[in-house]
């Protein structure tokens, strides 16, 4: 017999009864019934119930053991009485009477327990990460990901793409967030960085010939830490294309992920539509480019129905430029109860409030009727003609922001949100994907007036060079991003593959030629040499995965995640380097200030 087990804890059944077996695994939990011990015992592959009782001779050592101590038992298999089979697990028609038992690996008392799902401190489950790792919903969650990253690479292969590997030590380069530099000991004073993505090198793929690349990248930024993003690395799948228009990408992009969502989501339906939604469109009706689009609520511009009306605060804020007023249809929602509470909402969120109308039976039963205060102040012909335009009826309400929409957006986008989960409007038991296009390619700082890239400035505008001639901030790209259920989880372009058009893009963006050259000199030197038409994208592994999992924290779907602080509890990262470190990369570390 193997040394350590002849059959894996999820392994045996009734028609294993009467074998003698060797298994080895975690003692799960151990109970007590009156003489009878029993314990779960539990490994990588699932659990099976041992028990011993006064008469075997393992009783007295299996009576000391504490939970988590890896054991391997040898014992014979005997069927479970009708009464008491376990139909929840696989060996649940089972039990093994140990008759001998061997202590593999003691365990301490435990700083957490492994047995249930109770909630323990961030701090600690991410300290004893491996003990973590153990409980049931991280182990599947783990082995979830695991599946996907598989079926995605098989996916990738089975539509003729190749996967190539890029360095993992490279030169720094401004993707959007700061670098991880890296100081090189073979030349003083110089540094490497960690990639924030593959970008150019899978570019230089392209220029090489290849064609059809993929690979599953791990990528290093220096991030401020959210709930759905990682604050130091994390893991795409990245791909590239030649000779291809963004149609073509999002032909070849669409089957890999939604078969993916469709193998792993759990029976949640996955809606084949992914419709093209423009950047300026999903801030106007959705308040955010990753809108969910499992809320059917859009917003829309009311300004003309409260422009020189009786509600002044509205009437004065749209004499000022560039200011409009948008509603938030509320199907449903027509209760003042219900309208308190998504003024209490705004308030929250920093606003004074929130204007809004409900329409309910008039109370001479002459029909409907508007109610609020923002429909006595404008009045039954503005009120009726908003109603008209939101398509609402009785039973209905609206909430109206105004302002600058770039100043009120975000804070619509989550009121949409919360009307929609409050009033049981989002469909939570399905995903729904859109690709956001048409992004601007520059974004003005409001403080500096300086003008900056917005997205990827390896973008092909739209227009090429003639499109650069005017005014930056009308410049579209061809970029898109995909969403699903709120979450970006791909974001890619068509590249600007032409040296000319590319020194023109960065000088908008007040990159001198010379700068270009010298921060992009491999590729500016490539696309010298024959640049094919190219573009391609990167989806988010991690969000993916948290999705699929059904969670809001992309740290339980990583194996070993850094906190918020972006520290390492487990390795004790980052840590100080020792002198001779220092002495031999020729730094020294300046003190707090």
């Amino acid at each position: 017999m193997h040394a350590y087990r002849s059959h894996t804890c999820a392994d045996l059944n009734k028609s294993h009864a009467g074998q003698t077996v060797r298994l080895a695994g975690w003692v799960h939990r151990v109970r007590d019934h009156g003489g009878v011990l029993f314990i779960d015992l539990r490994d990588h592959y699932g659990m099976t119930q041992v028990l011993a009782d006064g008469d075997s001779p393992a009783f007295a050592a299996i009576e000391k053991m504490k939970a988590e101590t890896v054991i391997r038992i040898d014992g014979r298999v005997k069927a479970r009485d009708e009464s008491l089979v376990n139909p929840k697990i696989p060996t649940g028609e089972i039990e093994v009477y140990v008759t001998e038992v061997e202590v593999l690996g003691a365990a301490e008392e435990l700083p957490l327990p492994v047995f249930g799902d109770l909630d323990y401190p961030e701090e600690t489950r991410l300290t004893y990460r491996f003990l973590d790792l153990r409980r049931d919903s991280l182990h599947r969650n783990m082995m979830l990901r695991s599946h996907v990253v598989r079926s995605l690479r098989n996916r990738m292969w089975d539509i003729g793409f190749n996967e190539f590997q890029t360095p993992i030590i490279t030169a720094s380069s401004p993707e959007g967030a700061r670098d991880f530099l890296v100081p090189s000991r073979l030349h003083p004073g110089k540094f490497y960085a960690l990639p924030q993505a593959p970008q150019q090198f899978k570019q230089m793929i392209m220029v090489a010939g290849f064609d059809r690349y993929f690979q599953i990248a791990p990528c290093f930024r220096d991030e401020d830490p959210r709930a759905d993003r990682s604050p130091t690395d994390f893991y795409q799948l990245d791909v590239e294309m030649s000779f291809v228009t963004q149609e073509d990408v999002f032909a070849a992009v669409q089957p890999v992920i939604q078969g993916v969502f469709e193998e792993f989501g759990g029976g949640r339906r996955v809606d084949p539509d992914w419709p093209l939604i423009s950047y300026a469109d999903s801030a106007l009706w959705y308040g955010t480019d990753k809108p969910d689009l499992r809320n059917p609520i859009k917003m829309q511009v009311v300004s003309e129905h409260f422009r020189g009306s009786g509600f002044a605060i509205f009437a004065k804020l749209l004499e000022n430029e560039g200011t409009e007023i948008r509603a938030i249809p509320a199907p449903t929602g027509g209760s003042r109860k219900f309208c308190d509470r998504m003024n209490a909402f705004a308030q929250k969120e920093g606003l004074p409030g929130m204007g809004y109308i409900f329409w309910r039976k008039a109370e001479d039963g002459s029909g409907m009727e508007a109610a609020g205060p923002l429909a006595k102040n404008i009045g039954p012909e503005r009120t009726e003609a908003i109603r008209v335009q939101l398509g609402l009826g009785e039973g209905d309400a609206a909430f109206f922001l105004g302002g600058k929409p770039e100043a009120f957006e975000g804070v619509a986008g989550r009121a949409r949100t919360e009307i929609g989960r409050e009033l049981g409007l989002t469909d939570e038991n399905s995903f729904k994907f859109a690709w956001i296009v048409d992004f601007p390619m520059y974004e003005k700082d409001p403080e500096t007036g300086r003008i900056d890239f917005s997205h990827n400035p390896f973008s092909m505008p739209q227009g090429g060079m003639e499109a650069l001639e005017g005014d930056p901030l009308k410049v579209l790209g061809y970029q898109y991003d995909l969403a699903c259920n709120g979450y970006e989880l791909v974001s890619g372009a068509i590249r600007n593959h032409k040296p000319e058009i590319m020194f023109k893009a960065f000088e908008l963006a007040g990159y001198g030629h010379e700068e270009v050259e010298k921060r992009f000199g491999g590729m500016v030197k490539a696309f010298k040499y024959g640049a094919p038409p190219h573009g391609g994208c990167a989806a988010g592994i991690d969000r993916i995965v948290m999705l699929l999992a059904d969670t809001a924290n992309i740290r339980e779907v990583i194996m070993f995640p850094m906190n918020q602080r972006a520290e390492d509890l487990l390795m004790g990262a980052p840590s100080e380097p020792s002198n001779e470190q220092l002495r031999e990369l020729r730094l020294r570390v300046l003190p707090k200030e």
